[in-house]
């Protein structure tokens, strides 16, 4: 028996294969690139101008894939790489530089929940004053373990064996590199301070009243 559609029904036929043929061009597309090493996670770490909370929290994931993931064989990496020293520093340098940037996202995460002052006004908002300021502070811990982590990978670039090797094509890993030996750079001095100074805010806060 013949079936015969409308021009109505023809238009919804090709529509719903046309939407068949993109979901399946677009399925292939991305299973014929895994990302697999750190370098593929670290390239989908990217920083907006203006950063809302969702885009740290993706950020944060990335950044976290890529400290777990292992790293492409030397011949893939996005530099020459031109003996087996060079090659060992600059996976210390890598695993420094992710765990400094994940300090920053927690920190721009922390910032967004952050009450810098508790006003006497505050009062009737204060359980959520002081639910954003838990999230806040569990931002600024968490920097801490990273920047545990920073200066332990750090140590190992600092090692006898790498003092005079630079790597120029990395220049700003060995720059934070430097500034955390000197001293210079110190996340735990302004993590603790922002601590220090949001637990006054909370304990300002939960001595309100809240009926005011």
């Amino acid at each position: 028996m013949l079936h015969f559609y409308s021009s109505e029904k023809i238009r919804e036929m090709k529509k719903t294969i046309l939407i068949f043929l993109l979901v399946f061009l677009t399925i292939s597309s991305a299973s014929a690139y895994m990302v697999k090493y750190k370098e593929d996670f670290y390239k989908l770490y990217h920083v907006h101008y203006q950063q809302y909370p969702d885009d740290c929290i993706e950020n944060i994931y990335w950044l976290e894939k890529a400290a777990q993931a292992d790293f492409c064989n030397p011949q893939f990496a996005d530099f020459k790489v031109e003996n087996e020293t060079q090659w060992e520093k600059y996976r210390y340098l890598f695993q420094m530089h992710i765990n400094l940037k994940l300090i920053e996202q927690h920190l721009r995460l922390g910032r967004t929940y952050d009450k810098k002052v508790a006003y006497f006004y505050d009062a009737p908002w204060k359980e959520e004053y002081l639910r954003n300021i838990e999230k806040a502070l569990s931002c600024y811990k968490a920097g801490l373990y990273y920047w545990q982590e920073a200066k332990l990978w750090c140590e190992k670039s600092n090692e006898a064996k790498f003092n005079f090797l630079f790597i120029t094509a990395k220049q700003n890993w060995e720059d934070e590199r430097e500034r955390i030996k000197t001293g210079e750079l110190n996340y735990e001095k302004m993590l603790n301070r922002e601590i220090k100074r949001l637990e006054k805010v909370r304990e300002e806060l939960m001595s309100m009243d809240s009926t005011y």
